[in-house]
């Protein structure tokens, strides 16, 4: 399997960010990145598609109903090709439109808390269930986190100026909806992004980008097992990046708190081998294997419950449970414990 690493959800002046699909490549490039994803609100803009400063750039589309008060329920739309907003005001019609296109539907930000400021202070959180048959869930959205850590002026002017204080990890609302979900038989993914604007914000005479494009593309991304190396035809590598996408092939790492490439997670059963975001079946004792980078906490869970924990670098174990297992890697970073990795899940059946 053939890693990348792609952020997949962001915003430019087409909706409510503030650079253009040329400077975002340009910026993602800096960072580091393979590939991105914009995913403006209710708009697939058409043309900018292809490589740009050697990073790969697809449209998306973030969805939701506009005339709903409060808002609530953003759907990342990849790979269906066209405009789906027309469907914003049913949920679930959205993502069996998406299937029919062979797309994939990640529910945004699913947890949300609103901050006490003025400033982007709802919570956008999915109030529509029951859902079926969507991809998965954003389950670490640094920009929803940031906000939630809003709780007042001098909290904001903290966080403006050392805005790492703000990063640690997915919300544990977020973790058990997706074991919750997990737990009642289905196939949910994860992604990890940056829902990046660029948006200047001022206190009094003084003007800051808050968590600007760069920086959160040096946070938290997708790393994605492609099936093969990319190949500079851009088609062709659409391709590779949204089937791994849609089979939740890969993992979220908080790349700042260290750079989490090499992370694997693997099972196999006699002869058969399954990747993240594969599936294996129960004819013997399944062998469970996680590689990180580096020495950290790694848990392994299978439908929420913790399984296996160490302080390593490596972690094994067999077993003939079944359900979804995935991992959940914690390092000490910068004098605090904050999340690392979250893997998609293996499912043993």
């Amino acid at each position: 399997m053939i890693e990348v690493v792609a952020n997949c959800h962001m915003h430019t002046p087409y909706s409510d960010g503030v650079e253009y699909h040329e400077s975002i490549a340009a910026i993602a490039a800096r960072a580091g990145l393979d590939a991105v994803i914009v995913t403006d609100h209710n708009v697939h803009v058409r043309g900018p598609e292809g490589y740009h400063h050697g990073v790969m750039v697809l449209v998306g589309e973030e969805v939701h109903n506009a005339r709903r008060r409060p808002q609530a329920s953003h759907c990342l739309i990849y790979g269906a090709e066209c405009e789906m907003s027309t469907y914003a005001s049913n949920p679930q019609d959205l993502i069996r439109r998406t299937n029919e296109r062979g797309g994939a539907a990640y529910l945004a930000h699913p947890i949300e808390y609103a901050s006490r400021l003025s400033f982007e202070s709802e919570e956008f959180g999915w109030k529509d269930w029951p859902l079926r048959d969507f991809t998965g869930i954003e389950l670490w959205n640094v920009m929803s986190e940031f906000k939630s850590r809003l709780s007042g002026w001098p909290a904001a002017v903290l966080y403006a100026l050392v805005p790492w204080l703000a990063i640690r990890g997915p919300f544990p609302g977020t973790l058990r909806l997706l074991d919750s979900l997990h737990a009642e038989g289905r196939r949910v993914a994860i992604v990890g992004n940056s829902d990046a604007h660029g948006v200047v914000f001022g206190i009094g005479p003084v003007r800051r980008a808050v968590l600007p494009y760069e920086y959160l593309f040096r946070c938290v991304n997708n790393h994605l097992m492609l099936e093969k190396p990319l190949t500079r035809d851009f088609e062709t590598d659409k391709r590779l990046l949204l089937n791994a996408l849609r089979a939740g092939c890969g993992f979220v790492g908080y790349d700042m708190a260290g750079d989490t490439r090499g992370f694997r997670f693997t099972a196999t059963n006699g002869h058969d081998r399954a990747e993240m975001g594969g599936e294996l079946r129960r004819t013997g004792m399944i062998r469970f294997r996680v590689k990180c980078p580096r020495s950290a906490t790694i848990r392994l869970l299978c439908n929420g419950r913790v399984m296996a924990q160490v302080v390593d670098d490596e972690l094994e174990l067999q077993s003939l449970e079944a359900g979804a297992w995935r991992v959940e890697v914690y390092r000490s970073w910068r004098g605090r414990r904050v999340g690392w990795i979250f893997s998609n899940p293996i499912y043993a059946r």
